[in-house]
Formats: structure tokens, C-alpha cells, sequence
């Protein structure tokens, strides 16, 4: 990517907490290669299409994450229709889970001075007794990529600094990934329409032996989908993050030397 000056690199790369510059988790995990995108690029066969794809995707993406983040606030919050498959869904698996959130600890921003890295958490919960990080994703599927994420905040949570200048209730103990998502179902065999960016994708199931041909579907209506995992062992994945971290500084050596990162 190009940057103007050192300001830019700064501004597109990290966050400034209390006076120091860290890098963005979000930005070292980027570093990693993603086999789906390739793939993704393929299918579209166009460049320019399909970053106008991810950018519609990201945008839908971000209205799920803005309006869930106003929901838990206790906020009213205006939903467009093309999203609110998602949002009731999300809003029915809440009622029933009983997700604890605290508004002092939703869109939370940490760093970790040990290692040198800053995040925003889209929350920290209590789920089940257990006080954790909630990483909130509007994707398909559950990608590694999230795992190196959330265990980079929780590794910078642990921290003693950190943890009390936030005002940490208790000790982060484990992670967990909320997925929010939208499809329709094939009322004929079953296979799941995802519509998302402008672009559709039909998916028929791992175990549908006989799909419908493409033209002859039975859509239902758009309805939500919502899944929670939990991965409670995250030193591997730490492991894993601070080498794609050793990586992104390689890869950015000209501009972190000139911001001063190394000294």
C-alpha cells in the first residue's frame, strides 16, 4: 500500500495510546495469506468487481456489527430490512443465551505493552459463568485468521497494566467467535442462498446428495443465522500471531524505522 508520509502510515496502521503509536492487530493479521480470498478472486474473475464486492460486503458487515453494538447498549436502533434477518436472529439467540454484556466494555480498546500491539474488542462478556472476549464476525464461515485475532486480545487483557488501568472485572478466561449471517433455504433440498455485497453464492450442504439444478431452487424467505464457538486454549494461536507480527514488521521495515518503532 502507498503512504504519503509518516503521519499516514501511523493513521492506517495503528492506534496512538497514551502518548505511545502501536500497531493494529487487525493490520498484523492481515498479513497472513487467505487460500478463500484467492479462491473468491477466481470465481469473479475481475478485479475491480471484486473489490467492489468486498467493500458492499464490508459495509452490510459493519451496519450488523453498528446495529448489535447499539442493541446491547440498550439503544433504539433504526434496522434496514436487508439486514434485520440478522439482527432478530441475533436478538432471539441472545434472549436465550443470556449474553452478559457491560457497556463500559463493548468497542474496547486495549494494547499490550509487553508486546507491542493495540485492538478494539467488539466486547467482553460473560457467558456462562465465564468472563471472556466476544469477537463478532458477519462471514460465512469460522477462518483461522479470527483465532489469531482474539488471542492476541486476550493475551494483551491478561496483562496487569492493561487490565487495570480498563477496570477489569476478573481475569479474561477464554474466547469466543459470534457468527451473524444472513441465507435463504431451498424449501425443495435444503441448500442455502448467501447473498451478501451485491454477489450470490449457493451452498448445498456437506451432506445434500441430491441438489436442485440451478434454475429450479424453491427460495424461502431471508432469515438470520447465528452461531457461537468457544476456543479456550489460545497459546498456539498467540504463538501464531506474534510471528505474523514479526512478518508485518519485515514487511513495513521502511516505515516503522522512520516512525521510530525500533528504538
Amino acid at each position: 500500500m502507498y503512504y504519503k508520509n509518516e503521519d499516514h502510515f501511523k493513521s492506517e496502521n495503528g492506534y496512538e495510546v497514551n502518548k505511545t503509536w502501536y500497531p493494529r492487530v487487525t493490520k498484523i493479521v492481515a498479513i497472513k495469506s487467505k487460500p478463500a480470498l484467492d479462491v473468491f478472486l477466481k470465481e469473479v474473475g475481475d478485479y475491480t468487481l471484486a473489490e467492489n464486492i468486498k467493500t458492499k460486503s464490508a459495509e452490510e458487515g459493519t451496519l450488523i456489527h453498528n446495529a448489535i453494538g447499539k442493541l446491547v447498549w440498550g439503544e433504539r436502533v433504526e434496522v434496514p430490512e436487508y439486514i434485520r434477518p440478522a439482527i432478530d436472529a441475533f436478538q432471539r439467540f441472545n434472549e436465550a443465551k443470556k449474553i452478559n454484556f457491560d457497556p463500559k466494555f463493548i468497542e474496547l480498546r486495549f494494547w499490550s505493552a509487553r508486546h507491542r500491539y493495540a485492538g478494539t474488542v467488539d466486547a467482553l462478556v460473560f457467558i456462562d459463568g465465564k468472563f471472556g472476549v466476544l469477537d463478532i464476525k458477519t462471514s460465512s464461515g469460522f477462518w483461522p485468521e479470527y483465532n489469531l485475532q482474539a488471542a492476541a486480545y486476550i493475551s494483551a487483557l491478561q496483562e496487569f497494566d492493561t487490565k487495570r488501568f480498563l477496570s477489569l472485572p476478573g481475569d479474561i478466561e477464554t474466547r469466543w467467535i459470534l457468527r451473524v449471517d444472513r441465507r435463504k433455504i431451498c424449501q425443495k433440498c435444503g441448500a442455502a442462498l448467501r447473498e451478501k455485497g451485491g454477489r450470490s453464492r449457493v451452498k448445498n450442504g456437506k451432506y445434500n446428495t441430491s441438489p436442485c439444478k440451478e434454475d429450479a431452487h424453491e427460495w424461502g424467505n431471508l432469515e438470520g443465522e447465528v452461531e457461537l464457538r468457544e476456543f479456550p486454549y489460545f497459546y498456539r494461536d498467540f504463538k501464531a500471531f506474534m510471528a505474523a507480527k514479526v512478518l508485518w514488521e519485515w514487511e513495513c521495515d521502511y516505515w516503522l524505522k522512520k516512525v521510530g518503532y525500533f528504538r
